[in-house]
């Protein structure tokens, strides 16, 4: 090569590097004032190096967020790896960002839990807000959570509610206390069974629906984690032991998910001219692309269903009986409203239910104090946005803090009593916990509102109602304090199930 040749390269070579250099410089410049010229970014706290933040939230995440927000302010910047979160904690942050900005915040992030555990977010509660999302919340309004489905399957609930308290009758006969969370997952799931699957789940209340109930509460409990992976994928590897623990619970549930459909399909001749939910939604296999659902869609959807669907409700009822027993003053008062409307000559119906406002007042009570997801199932940003001033930026995760918004003494007077009166006065008792007073916001709000929330307040309602009309209760021999501690995941679960003693107090024949 001659001399003149490695000039003339050498002289390219360094035209390159000056263009890369201005190319990054530019691109600093450009980055430097657009930052100087957005709003600033929420405040929060600095966290570490690498890891950001994630030291700082321990195991009970809700909590940390709560305790941080008092410094930080109602709407709160953390950053965790590579990944950005922002915390509302407040009625007014929460209304901004899931009634105000709520269409760029109607789509979920797609993290290790929901990946290993729910299909790749082919379900319902994580799909990616779309077409496939609207036709799957369209099939269960129309066929299981809309008002006419609700009031359809009202005798299915009033069968399953009898054959509980029959199997708590034998316990009061025995003497024996009744274990009330596989009880109340017993019968949930029962009916959950019968409106998908024209049948029960469980024949009796055995060992078997006890090891569905440890399965769900798992489920629940790794769904909630965030690996490492999620937050530096470079040290993803750390994560192995959590996500064979991931693999091996979505394996369980798939097989019998698995099992459910293909008996379904083997009997579908048996429900022509009455077909169930799982029918209509197996009808969708075979239907153009716009309106298809793949068999990922469909698991998933019935993992909705039976997971989320059982653990939600069932720990509601629980925390409240939990409550009532730590201030029995509340179940004589709810028990006197109910003999004055209903008397004991019968069971409490559905239709009673509006002549109670002090039942009522408890159930949202224990919605507010206990709520089942305490932190809002994540969201994410779909663009760049401002919320109240403070710049979010595109895919941030957001998180909304309902149990701290439950327990803020601005907004309760002794928040963490549990006070049912608090509804009846002039001021709170037209709270509505269905998304639109986000005082009270248990199940979410906006286009991903929780789907099945009319469902789960009916059967708050009706089943907690019956069990405080039906039996006294007290705490089993040598039990003198009740655990009030909470495991956090999905659904906020009683560390220590609830074990109590019943006695029946209807006539005889109510329990028929």
């Amino acid at each position: 090569m001659t001399l003149s040749a490695i000039f003339q390269d050498s002289f390219l070579l360094k035209q390159g590097l000056v263009a890369v250099l201005l190319l990054i410089i530019t691109r600093y410049v450009i980055r430097f004032l657009f930052r100087k010229s957005r709003p600033p970014l929420p405040p929060g706290p600095y966290g570490f190096p690498i890891v950001g933040a994630l030291p700082l939230i321990g195991s009970m995440p809700h909590v940390s967020f709560a305790k941080m927000a008092k410094k930080y302010g109602p709407i709160m910047y953390l950053k965790f790896g590579s990944q950005d979160m922002v915390v509302a904690s407040t009625p007014e942050a929460a209304k901004a960002f899931l009634k105000t900005h709520d269409l760029n915040f109607s789509s979920r992030p797609i993290d290790a839990g929901v990946h290993h555990l729910a299909y790749d977010g082919q379900d319902m509660v994580n799909a990616e807000y779309g077409p496939r999302w609207t036709l799957l919340r369209k099939v269960c309004n129309t066929h299981m959570f809309g008002s006419k489905a609700i009031e359809n399957w009202a005798h299915v609930r009033v069968s399953e509610v009898g054959l509980m308290l029959q199997d708590m009758l034998e316990a009061s006969r025995k003497g024996e206390p009744v274990l009330m969370p596989t009880m109340l997952s017993y019968l949930t799931a029962n009916v959950i069974g019968q409106v998908v699957l024209s049948r029960r789940v469980f024949a009796t209340n055995s060992s078997e629906s006890n090891d569905f109930k440890v399965l769900v509460v798992e489920m629940m409990k790794y769904a909630a984690v965030l690996l490492v992976k999620d937050i530096i994928p470079a040290l993803g590897f750390l994560d192995r032991g959590t996500e064979r623990k991931m693999k091996k619970l979505h394996k369980q549930v798939d097989a019998m998910i698995t099992k459910m459909i293909e008996e379904h399909i083997a009997t579908s001749h048996e429900r022509k001219e009455h077909p169930d939910l799982l029918d209509v939604i197996l009808t969708y296999r075979d239907k153009p692309d716009g309106e298809r659902l793949s068999i990922e869609n469909i698991k998933g959807l019935l993992l909705n269903l039976f997971v989320a669907g059982t653990d939600t409700s069932s720990s509601i009822v629980e925390w409240a009986l939990t409550e009532m027993l730590k201030n029995p003053t509340i179940f004589k008062k709810a028990q006197e409203e109910m003999d004055q409307v209903i008397g004991r000559d019968r069971r409490l119906e559905e239709s009673d239910i509006p002549k109670l406002p002090y039942l009522q007042a408890i159930c949202k009570e224990v919605l507010r104090k206990h709520p089942s997801t305490p932190l809002n199932l994540p969201r994410l940003a779909s663009e760049d946005c401002v919320v109240n001033g403070y710049f979010i930026p595109k895919n941030t995760r957001l998180q909304v803090n309902i149990w701290a918004i439950g327990r803020d003494p601005d907004l309760w007077e002794n928040p963490l009593e549990f006070t049912p009166e608090r509804f009846l006065t002039e001021k709170n008792k037209k709270i509505d916990p269905r998304g639109n007073d986000f005082e009270l916001i248990p199940f979410g709000a906006g286009r991903r509102i929780c789907a099945g929330v009319r469902m789960g307040m009916v059967q708050v309602e009706y089943v907690l109602g019956t069990l405080i009309h039906s039996f006294d209760w007290k705490l089993p021999e040598g039990v003198k304090e009740l655990d009030m501690e909470e495991i956090f995941g999905l659904t906020l679960q009683k560390a220590v199930p609830l074990s109590a003693m019943v006695s029946p107090r209807l006539a005889p024949n109510a329990y028929v």
